[in-house]
């Protein structure tokens, strides 16, 4: 890689994942840019640059997860500020895009929350945006900037493969993600199967039935993110009635709201899973002591993606060159 004085490049951080940031900092061999970001007595954000950032391209990781409002404001400030400082070029870098879920109407009077907050990046200055599995692909045509997508699949389905485990199936947990089950098991080399659920309320779901064989295989569960943890739950036992031997879950954001990390913890402790792997695209604090968790990192595909972004050259070419 260039060495850093010739680079022209900084990166920036909200308070959503620093700690990720500074992990992909040191895969560039770079210091993180020096800002804070804190509140005015009355919990307004204020932000700081403390270095010039003047014809600078600019990059900021902050995802965009709980507390959602908050997250999606300090990103918000921090591209107002540097773009207002004269940075060069703008990125946004939001491993996981909130709001992701509200990308169409689906009963009359329901707003298009996603093109909103696509409208917002840009309208601070956001000049191009770096995220990773959203939740639905038609997010990036909400914007008229360019809009790069990582994967996860191969960070996880390379954890699976050192497991070296015989007579598995990757299941997707519905209908919708299919081309993401289908890709992983591609990877694996192994056959799919698909779970046909019904979903009465956003947080209620029915698992109707499965389609493709389970019985006594390993079963990979594979989803972008793990929200309540109802529809992996619901999903696991339906996987286990038609027979599944175990069962390993591979999600790429672990949202985990409402009540998510009991019933997970319940579900790791009764023997449902065999283990939930998840990448720190949103940070996992320990103070819940889950077992049974693997969080794997995607620093370096980002720092990656970075370099690429930063020297024009194609990002698409990273999954063909892993």
């Amino acid at each position: 890689m260039v060495p850093d004085e010739e680079r022209k490049i900084k990166i920036f951080a909200g308070n959503a994942n620093k700690k990720l940031a500074q992990e992909i900092c040191g895969h560039l061999k770079m210091p993180l840019g020096q800002a804070t970001v804190s509140r005015f007595a009355d919990n307004e954000i204020k932000v700081k640059i403390k270095e010039s950032v003047r014809g600078q391209d600019i990059f900021i990781v902050q995802p965009t997860c709980s507390p959602c409002n908050e997250n999606i404001m300090e990103l918000l400030i921090i591209v107002d500020a540097l773009r207002r400082a004269s940075a060069g070029r703008i990125t946004s870098v939001i491993p996981y895009y909130g709001y992701a879920r509200q990308e169409r109407k689906t009963q009359p009077r329901e707003p298009i929350t996603a093109k909103l907050i696509a409208n917002l990046l840009v309208s601070a200055g956001t000049n191009r945006v770096l995220t990773m599995d959203l939740h639905a692909g038609q997010i990036q045509g909400f914007f008229d900037i360019p809009v790069d997508q990582l994967e996860a699949v191969s960070i996880l389905s390379d954890y699976i493969k050192q497991k070296d485990l015989d007579n598995v199936v990757v299941v997707s947990p519905d209908v919708g993600g299919t081309a993401r089950a289908r890709e992983f098991s591609g990877h694996l080399s192994k056959p799919i199967a698909i779970i046909d659920k019904y979903r009465p309320s956003s947080d209620n779901v029915e698992v109707m039935h499965i389609v493709g064989n389970v019985k006594n295989k390993i079963v990979i569960l594979i989803d972008d993110l793990i929200d309540t943890a109802g529809s992996i739950i619901k999903g696991g036992q339906a996987l286990m009635r038609a027979g599944a031997k175990e069962i390993y879950v591979c999600a790429t954001h672990p949202v985990f709201a409402g009540p998510a990390k009991q019933r997970i913890e319940s579900s790791l402790k009764e023997g449902l899973f065999k283990e939930i792997i998840v990448t720190n695209t949103i940070p996992v604090y320990n103070d819940s002591n889950l077992n049974g968790i693997t969080v794997l990192s995607v620093a370096k595909i980002f720092a990656e993606a970075i370099d690429r972004i930063h020297t024009n050259r194609s990002v698409s070419t990273l999954f063909r060159d892993a």
